[in-house]
This record gives C-alpha cells, structure tokens and sequence, in this order.
C-alpha cells in the first residue's frame, strides 16, 4: 500500500499535522513532536478547511526539520 502526503498543515496555536491518503483512499493524520511526525486523530484532517489554518509549502516544511 503506497501512501503519499496529500499536505502539511499549522493551526492557528502552532500545531503541525500532515494528512496522508493510501492509494485506497483510506486518510491518516501525523502530528510533529519535538521533531518526529506521531500518529494523530483522524478528527484533524477536517481542520484543513479552518480559515485559521495555513497550508505549508515545500520551503516551510523542510524548516520544520532542520
């Protein structure tokens, strides 16, 4: 099952998720925690559509980890 990143996302407080899609369609959510992307609550992926939240782009995310 091949999964690809569908996109990063910062909430208006800080929080950073990224929401993956599996070639099935089945959605997962990953928080980032002192630098390492944990299993988070499906209930995130709907907080994309917040007028709070940003969508990150390539530059911003590759800061995340540096």
């Amino acid at each position: 099952m091949d999964v690809d990143v569908s996109g990063v996302y910062r909430s208006e407080r800080g929080t950073v998720w990224r929401v993956n899609q599996s070639d099935d369609g089945h959605l997962s959510v990953q928080l980032l925690r002192d630098g390492d992307w944990i299993p988070g609550p499906i209930g995130m992926v709907g907080l994309r559509l917040s007028q709070g939240t940003t969508r990150l782009n390539d530059e911003a995310i590759r800061k995340l980890t540096e």
